[in-house]
Parts: C-alpha cells; sequence; structure tokens
C-alpha cells in the first residue's frame, strides 16, 4: 500500500477519442455539461462569463450545478493550457489536476484530488466520496465520447435519499 494516503487520490482512464475533444469536453462550459453538469458558469478575471464553447482560463472562477443535486460546486480554475492539462480547486479544500497523455490507440487521462485534508470527515467526504465520484464521471466521459450514451441520471430525484451520494452510481 505504498504511495496511498487518505491526502490524495488518482484515477486513470483510457479513452479513444481526439486529446482535443477530450481536453474541450472539460474546459469548456458547454463541453463539461455534456457529460457532467446540468450547468456550468464561468466568469473570468474581469468578470465577464465565458460563453458555450469559450475555453476557461487560469484565474476563472466556476459555479457548478449538477442534474439531481441542489448543492452546487464553487472554485477556481488555477491552470488551463489549451492542450493538455487542466486544474481547479474542488470540494473547498482540494485541487484537482486533469492531465491527458496521447498514445498509439487512446489518450491516457489522469485525474488527480489531492491537498484533501485528513480529519474523519475529509477521509469520508472527499476521499472516499470524491474517489467513487470521479471514478464514475471518468467511465461516463469515455462512455459518452466512444459510444454517445450518457450514464448518469438527469431526470429522477435522486437528491430525496439522504445517502444518495454514497449509494447511487450515476447520480
Amino acid at each position: 500500500m505504498e504511495g496511498l494516503s487518505f491526502s490524495e487520490f488518482t484515477k486513470r482512464i483510457y479513452i479513444k477519442a481526439p486529446l482535443q475533444q477530450i481536453y474541450d469536453h472539460w474546459c469548456t462550459p458547454d463541453g463539461i455539461c455534456r457529460w457532467f453538469l446540468r450547468e456550468a458558469v464561468y466568469t473570468d478575471t474581469s468578470g465577464q462569463k465565458r460563453r458555450g464553447t469559450d475555453p476557461i482560463a487560469a484565474g476563472d472562477s466556476y459555479q457548478w450545478h449538477w442534474h439531481n443535486w441542489d448543492a452546487s460546486e464553487k472554485g477556481e480554475v488555477t491552470l488551463a493550457n489549451g492542450r493538455d492539462e487542466v486544474e481547479f480547486s474542488f470540494a473547498g479544500v482540494s485541487l484537482v489536476r486533469i492531465t491527458l497523455e496521447p498514445g498509439k490507440e487512446a489518450v491516457l487521462l489522469n485525474l488527480r484530488q489531492y491537498g484533501i485534508p485528513t480529519d474523519d470527515d475529509s477521509k469520508l467526504n472527499l476521499h472516499y466520496g470524491c474517489s467513487n465520484g470521479w471514478t464514475f464521471w471518468l467511465a461516463n466521459l469515455k462512455a459518452y465520447l466512444e459510444y454517445g450514451v450518457l450514464l448518469h441520471e438527469t431526470t429522477l430525484d435522486l437528491g430525496k435519499y439522504p445517502l444518495a451520494g454514497f449509494e447511487f452510481v450515476n447520480i
């Protein structure tokens, strides 16, 4: 178990799609809403909201809303290089970094969430909860880009279940 810690985790998945297409599905408001969110609002450093196909940039703030979850996520984009890396604050205290590595047959997407506090609440909600959540969302992105299929629930109200975020795999 060397190298594993409650302060961070890494998830990886190969996706058979063009690298720029994968990047755009993380780094434009329209792209990230196709497979992940109901709404993504990005605001640049001058206070202007980014349009749907505008690429995000370091310094942008964001507010995300899910299809069936009342809570919203707010944070800041800390890196967006326009090609193969993006990083953003997440869950108030941690960072998520996405890197894309081209290969012969597929692009390797690496997601690393780090800076997670190691108190019991953070171990449960951020390490366990986010690790499970990102596993599903990366599979959803792969299914969408490779097969045009979305796996997440967009119409049923899963929020009525107190442990929905821990029990439903497609929230």
